[in-house]
């Protein structure tokens, strides 16, 4: 395996963490304690020998495949002070020569054990903390929330699928959110940094597998629910029951529901906290109900620079801006993020001075939101959009307000995850030949399936919708861009869903640098078209360069 295209970026913690006593730690979480403990000081957790410190308790757990305790003596050659793990894990570390801690549920523990040696629990001092839950546009809605707390002025943390920020520094992201040891340190970082509110998106796989455990989030929204996540959840009740521990006390404070969506308002009936509604009619599947929201979105303009609309209370306050991209799902998304904060209680006046041009604002909401709808050519010639976009749903949103910005043809540039839901594959070539005049098939991260075999489903879900349409299919993705812009001219648009901010393809565990923001630049610019620089950042050590470049395409 190529260990530089492997890489994982790195797991964050605080410069100066806090130290607790292990025999403390062992009192309070252990059943069962083997070997001492006097005089060991804890200064961290964590579920992997790979980023283990000096001072920190490795937690060992079992995995599909092997049991984390089988590293244990990897851990002790680290610098771990102790061994936290099950009966069985004790087993098998028992020769490592740390103590061990025996607990029945180390991974059910793994939150309140983090909160505690971190200082980041519930009654700790942390930053405001605002979540986002849903299968569509959680990453959109913190990103939106970033953006707005810095036009507030406010410093302010994010951790999104996409990246984390902390006060202004940025670093790419692991997971969609991270693990529980991963996130307390986070936000003991964030804290220690002055960080006054933090964005963090909630995907149903951590609320499942636990990663926010140990945190009560100040507001937590709801965006919508559709087809996606079945290679983890058995059907869509179970993925929506997956979702709804969010919406109670011990998970959050507040909430806001987005109605756009018809498990809307159900996740408003089962809410457990005091909550408020918001609506998109436009959008919604049912209007009405969406019009009959706390405070409703209405659409005013759309333009290729972004969305313009007004956000109304039921109690007449308005507030009128734009955000930054197409798509009256972006508009919903932006009106869920300022009913957020003003449920973490920023004042209406503050935000509407900031964000309407009418009240002395800028009239937009200054975020950025990488890879989503993203806009990667230049004045003249096609427009190329490059989006995360991954389930049925989005497509059909995406390409909607692609089309309505559109004066020519458009084409839809997809591709789908291998080993993951393979259930949505159909409906996937369904939404994109639908919503496209020409749709071009390629790869994603094939990881260990077949190319092949995800391409010809996709296009069989395509050919059962439109038996006539011009369908295109080109592997790798590195041609099908180029191919892809050989089909159009100025007033015409292509949209790549699916890779969005990555910067790599999973190819049989391998991680391959790719972007498809600079596939998309150096294709128009060698078509001839003008585009804007960019800075793509090669994930490449100083020290190891690449045996070519990764981005060229490899054909003629």
């Amino acid at each position: 395996m190529d260990n530089a295209a492997s890489r994982l970026p790195p797991v964050l913690r605080p410069d100066s963490p806090p130290t607790r006593a292990l025999a403390d730690l062992a009192e309070r979480f252990a059943r069962e304690v083997r070997g001492d403990t006097t005089g060991r000081l804890v200064s961290g957790i964590t579920l992997a020998t790979a980023d283990l410190r000096a001072g920190e308790v490795f937690v060992a757990i079992r995995g599909a495949n092997r049991h984390g305790a089988e590293f244990a003596a990897t851990a002790a050659e680290k610098g771990a002070v102790a061994v936290l793990t099950d009966d069985d894990g004790a087993a098998l570390a028992a020769d490592a020569g740390l103590p061990i801690l025996v607990v029945d549920d180390p991974r059910g523990m793994l939150g309140a054990l983090s909160a505690w040696v971190y200082g980041t629990g519930a009654d700790d001092d942390l930053p405001l903390l605002f979540a986002t839950t849903g299968t569509n546009g959680k990453t959109s809605v913190s990103h939106l929330l970033e953006g707005i707390l810095g036009q507030l002025g406010v410093t302010s943390g994010l951790s999104s699928t996409a990246e984390r920020h902390i006060a202004g520094e940025v670093i790419v992201s692991r997971l969609t959110t991270p693990e529980a040891s991963e996130m307390h340190a986070l936000l003991a970082l964030m804290r220690e940094r002055g960080v006054e509110a933090v964005a963090v998106e909630v995907s149903a796989q951590a609320l499942s597998r636990r990663r926010v455990d140990g945190l009560v989030f100040d507001v937590a929204g709801f965006t919508n629910l559709s087809h996606d996540h079945l290679d983890d959840y058995a059907d869509m009740r179970e993925y929506f029951e997956a979702k709804l521990p969010l919406f109670r006390p011990d998970r959050a404070r507040t909430a806001v529901i987005c109605l756009d969506s018809a498990p809307g308002a159900e996740v408003a009936a089962r809410c457990e906290v005091p909550f408020v509604t918001v609506g998109t009619p436009d959008i919604a599947d049912d209007p009405e109900a969406a019009a009959s929201a706390d405070w409703t979105v209405r659409i005013l303009a759309e333009r290729p620079a972004g969305t313009e609309f007004t956000l109304t209370s039921t109690d007449g306050r308005t507030l009128t801006t734009v955000v930054p991209v197409i798509g009256r799902h972006m508009a919903a998304n932006a009106g869920l993020a300022i009913v957020m904060l003003l449920e973490g209680g920023y004042s209406w006046d503050r935000l509407r001075g900031a964000l309407d041009a009418s009240a002395g604002g800028t009239g937009r909401i200054d975020a950025y939101l990488p890879g989503r709808i993203q806009l990667v050519s230049g004045e003249h010639g096609p427009a190329v959009y490059v989006d995360f976009g991954h389930s049925p749903d989005a497509f059909e949103k995406t390409l909607a307000a692609v089309r309505r910005v559109t004066p020519g043809t458009v084409v839809m540039l997809v591709g789908a995850d291998g080993d993951r839901d393979a259930t949505k594959r159909h409906d996937m070539g369904r939404t994109s030949v639908l919503g496209s005049d020409i749709l071009v098939i390629t790869d994603h991260h094939p990881r260990f399936e077949d190319p092949d075999s995800i391409r010809a489903t996709l296009i069989e879900g395509a050919r059962r919708a439109r038996p006539d349409a011009e369908i295109h299919e080109y592997s790798p993705p590195e041609r099908a861009i180029v191919e892809a812009i050989r089909l159009v001219g100025e007033g015409d648009a292509i949209l790549w869903a699916g890779p969005g901010h990555q910067d790599y393809r999973d190819i049989r565990g391998v991680r391959t640098p790719y972007s498809a923001r600079e596939l998309s630049r150096r294709a128009l610019r060698d078509a001839g078209w003008d585009v804007p620089d960019s800075h793509w950042p090669v994930p490449y050590p100083d020290d190891e360069t690449p045996d070519s470049d990764p981005l060229r395409p490899a054909f003629p």
